[in-house]
């Protein structure tokens, strides 16, 4: 960062001039200037880049003149320029368009542009890419009053050429729609752009509010691309099918194909001629996969967030222990499309018990073969687009002659069981692409030089060509010559060869020589030996002889390249036609990677995960024994207190789990979600034995979450997850719900929760857990046979009833110890009190607390009296925590203190009215007055408050 680069424009004014003629855009966009071999922002976006990387807005350089006319400035290093980029396109969902002036002074056009879902064109400046691949979709909806509202939408993956086309009919709150952006993991989203105010629609605000509540980049495009004029001839010229594109089954859905209409144009396909013929469409069926929703994805803590400490605190972050690129990117992926098809689930869980109970085989996969594999989808993509150099080929030869390696492995596996799903899975596919690739290795070896790639030199074999062999041989001998005169200079110096003396490959000053930095000073004063530069690993220099050796090495290098360029061609050429052949690989590669980070994970927990047996979906029921949550077992100083599950479809189905704070009851429901969703991926489960039904969708409705910005209150914002959930869970979701109805008042919010409960009981009738403090709920139970109370237990010490005297009692704390088990039945007590003593809140508001309460319970019970129909179970309740806090006067002498005290005071005003008193006289007169008062002194509920 502090070798910031040195603002210097050749037309400042001229710049300056140009950048302020040039459209206006979206805040969203920021525009870069490529200068070579350093980069440019201005104006607003100047300010922006300085403080999200550079942290000041010091470094913000003016152009021109320091006033209104000139333009604010900052520049970036290469390295600095990336960092950026990953910042802007992966996290704060910017589009980012870079200029540069090809052919010199003022001639700035547009030469790449990249958003969240779109990286074509910056791939190379990202490096490796983010743990998911970007997906891109565009959406169309029709919502019409007489109709059913229709949703269409397309999508694509930019590293790989299929176009994804679904259309669903959905509810007013577009749930189906959140579930498919969960599920495809999108990070950028194409919407209509919206009329004028007067004609503002609804519906596309609830889009938008959905797409953001998902963290996904929203981008607008003009109504008319979303035309479908065109699209037929623009997918026949793009798919691989022979067929015209208007015999597709997929061409029917017309909103889909509007939206498939706005992605081809935003993405530029058309453009680039090496994508015509290329692409597959499909369909994708939004049941095939286990629908989750936004707050799921939160409660579950499926993927890594920026507020996360560790890695284990996600379950990506916990399962990944893939070795390539690729698997963690299909880990992200699986995660978010948990299996329904109970056959599938269970091949991947036969792999996973292979690699589980097969040491050997797993760390031969993880240690020897899987860790050299590169992004192989990359890779096959820099050949499509015609992008790849030598180097590409040999990592392409490099792949291909370690799969031998992975054979071996997998045909040593002896046990019956476990060969055949291997062989299906990898082992006969990896031999027929092993195969395809032998041609491939082959041209390789006669073609490439594989011993220069010790020196990192990626070139063709002189032996294969005449021109070549001969530049080859003056080269070898340039080399012997300088090394000569290396030699020399090195005993003229009297230094060490290789140790204080190097001969090297300098990238400005070519072959030339250094000297460490402590010795630089034995050539000062030679006349033979001339300094190129000095650096912090040492000084560069030359002799006469060296230079007009490198002057002739250069001009041969040149012309070598220039030789050998049109033979790396047609090698380059053949290697990408083994395209697909690698597509496919990376796909089987990848799903090796998973599976046996998975059988990691289940073997490397502190107690070893345990194989789920799966039911049908629709039949049987779910049964957890010590159940764990996987990632909270993995924290520091954890001693995890494990805990039995068991939903079961007419005795327990709703789960109400009541109890103090703090005390669990958020981890068990949570930690029930995440091994549902674990079994479904086909990972082992971590319990000590385990039966799970199939769920059709996790939903959950947890923690408080608002965005005053968007006016959505935490209330609001609570109600419309509910609402989500009530309009799409069925008979086989699975609803988690963690406090409902607490940000109103308690009886609204009470009634809510009741009401809430009641209709998934008897309309919905799916598994639900249901944590709250609201203890009247429990009463659901004697209504409804599926309805099972329980709770987390706490041991409470001092309350012991043969304590001395009331005094004592009263002094005494109650300690409360969370027990965290989850046992059968009610708790009637949820201990705020003791945990804003936990955070040492000052004593004078927790007395003051605990009076306040004790009061409002005896308000409740009395005024019950009063009504004549209290309930025993209340009743008894209140009296228990009335004599726990040592509270033992009625609302009777409440209001005879009372109006006894306030008599006591008006007397004191009248006396001390006259002001001739001093403070301390006035208060020493008020005791007196209280001191005399008999009846004001015997009365109970004043007693307490002196206490106070």
């Amino acid at each position: 960062m502090s070798s910031r680069p040195e603002l210097k424009v050749d037309d400042e004014h001229g710049f300056i001039r140009f950048f302020k003629s040039l459209p206006v855009v979206d805040d969203d966009v920021i525009r870069i200037f490529d200068r070579g071999d350093w980069y440019t922002a201005h104006g607003e976006n100047a300010n922006f880049i300085a403080r999200t990387v550079y942290k000041t807005t010091s470094v913000v350089r003016q152009l021109g003149r320091n006033d209104h006319t000139g333009l604010p400035s900052v520049t970036m290093t290469v390295t600095v320029f990336r960092q950026f980029l990953r910042e802007a396109l992966y996290k704060l969902g910017k589009r980012v368009e870079i200029w540069a002036s090809p052919n010199g002074r003022m001639n700035w056009k547009i030469v790449k542009q990249a958003s969240p879902g779109n990286l074509q064109d910056v791939e190379e400046d990202l490096g490796s890419l983010a743990e998911a691949a970007p997906v891109i979709l565009a959406v169309k909806i029709s919502a019409k009053a007489s109709e059913a509202r229709a949703v269409g939408v397309c999508f694509a993956d930019a590293s790989v050429r299929e176009l994804g086309v679904s259309e669903f009919l959905d509810n007013d709150l577009y749930s189906n729609f959140e579930a498919l952006l969960i599920q495809l993991g999108v990070k950028e989203c194409l919407i209509q752009m919206e009329k004028a105010d007067k004609e503002r629609d609804p519906e596309l605000a609830k889009l938008r509010q959905i797409i953001d509540n998902c963290g996904i980049a929203i981008s607008e495009r003009p109504i008319g691309d979303f035309g479908t004029k065109d699209i037929e001839q623009d997918l026949a010229r793009l798919l691989k099918d022979e067929r015209s594109a208007t015999l597709l089954p997929q061409t029917d859905l017309k909103l889909a194909m509007g939206s498939a209409s706005a992605l081809i144009r935003y993405l530029g396909v058309l453009h680039d001629t090496s994508n015509f013929g290329q692409y597959q469409l499909y369909q994708h069926d939004l049941a095939q996969f286990m629908k989750l929703d936004a707050a799921a994805l939160k409660a579950l803590n499926l993927m890594p967030s920026a507020r996360d400490g560790a890695k284990t605190m996600s379950l990506f972050g916990l399962l990944n222990h893939c070795k390539t690129p690729i698997g963690s990117r299909l880990l992200a992926q699986w995660l978010k499309q948990p299996l329904m098809d109970k056959n599938e689930i269970e091949k991947r869980q036969q792999l996973v018990e292979a690699f589980a109970n097969d040491t050997e085989l797993r760390q031969t996969m993880q240690e020897e073969h899987l860790r050299s594999i590169p992004d192989l989808y990359r890779l096959a993509k820099r050949f499509q687009r015609k992008k790849a150099n030598l180097e590409d080929v040999v990592r392409a030869y490099q792949v291909a002659i370690r799969l031998p390696g992975f054979l071996g492995t997998l045909e040593g596996v002896m046990d019956e069981t476990y060969r055949d799903p291997l062989d299906d899975a990898y082992t006969n596919q990896l031999r027929e692409l092993s195969d395809s690739l032998t041609k491939l290795q082959e041209m390789v070896e006669t073609t490439v030089d594989l011993d220069a790639l010790d020196n990192h030199e990626f070139i063709i074999k002189p032996e294969f060509d005449d021109s070549l062999r001969i530049i080859r041989k003056r080269l070898d001998k340039l080399r012997t010559d300088m090394n000569r005169e290396f030699a020399d200079a090195a005993s003229d110096l009297a230094q060490e060869r290789d140790k204080k003396i190097f001969l090297e490959n300098h990238k400005v000053h070519g072959w030339c020589m250094r000297l460490t930095r402590t010795e630089a000073g034995c050539i000062r004063n030679k006349s033979r030996y001339m300094e190129c530069s000095t650096q912090k690993n040492g000084v560069y220099f030359t002799t006469k002889t060296l230079q007009g050796y490198r002057r002739e090495f250069d001009q041969l290098s040149q012309n070598y390249n220039r030789t050998q360029s049109g033979l790396v061609n047609e090698v380059v050429g053949v290697a990408a036609s083994y395209s697909p052949v690698l597509e496919r690989l990376a796909g089987i590669l990848a799903h090796l990677d998973v599976i046996v980070s998975f059988a990691h994970c289940s073997v490397h927990a502190p107690i070893s995960y345990v194989r789920p047996t799966i039911h049908a979906r629709g039949e049987g029921q779910t049964i957890l024994t010590e159940a764990r949550h996987p990632c909270l077992e993995m924290q520091d100083d954890v001693q995890f207190i494990t805990n039995d599950v068991e939903l079961t479809r007419d005795k327990s189905s709703f789960l109400i789990i009541t109890g103090p704070n703090m005390g669990g009851k958020s981890t068990y429901i949570r930690q029930i979600g995440v091994i549902a969703l674990m079994a479904q991926i086909g990972c082992f489960v971590p319990c000590s034995t385990a039966e799970l039904t199939i769920f059709d969708s996790i939903l959950a409705r947890v923690g408080a979450s608002d965005s005053q910005l968007k006016g959505v209150s935490t209330f609001m914002a609570e109600m419309l997850e509910t609402a989500n959930i009530l309009k799409s869970a069925t008979a086989e979701s699975l609803i988690i719900i963690d406090e409902l109805g607490r940000g109103t008042s308690t009886y609204d919010g009470f009634g809510l929760a009741w009401a809430i409960s009641e209709h998934i009981v008897k309309e919905i009738g799916c598994f639900a857990l249901f944590a709250t403090h609201f203890h009247e709920l429990t009463a659901l139970a004697d209504q409804y046979p599926q309805v099972r109370n329980l709770h987390v237990t706490a041991h409470i010490s001092g309350t012991d009833s043969s304590s001395s005297s009331k005094k004592e009692k009263e002094d005494e704390k109650r300690e409360v110890t969370l027990l965290y088990r989850v046992e059968p039945g009610v708790c009637d007590q949820s201990f705020g009190i003791h945990v804003a003593e936990l955070v040492r809140f000052p004593d004078k508001v927790v007395r003051m607390a605990k009076r306040k309460a004790d009061e409002l319970e005896d308000f409740t019970s009395a005024k019950q009296d009063d009504d004549g129909n209290t309930s025993p179970a209340k009743t008894t309740a209140t009296t228990k925590a009335a004599v726990l806090a040592g509270a033992d006067y009625s609302k009777r002498d409440v209001e005879e203190g009372s109006a006894l005290l306030k008599d006591v005071l008006v007397r004191w005003k009248t006396e001390v009215r006259s002001g001739t008193m001093s403070k301390a006289e006035m208060v020493a007169r008020l005791r007196e007055i209280v001191a005399k008062d008999e009846k004001l002194l015997a009365n109970p509920f004043f007693q307490n408050v002196r206490n106070l």
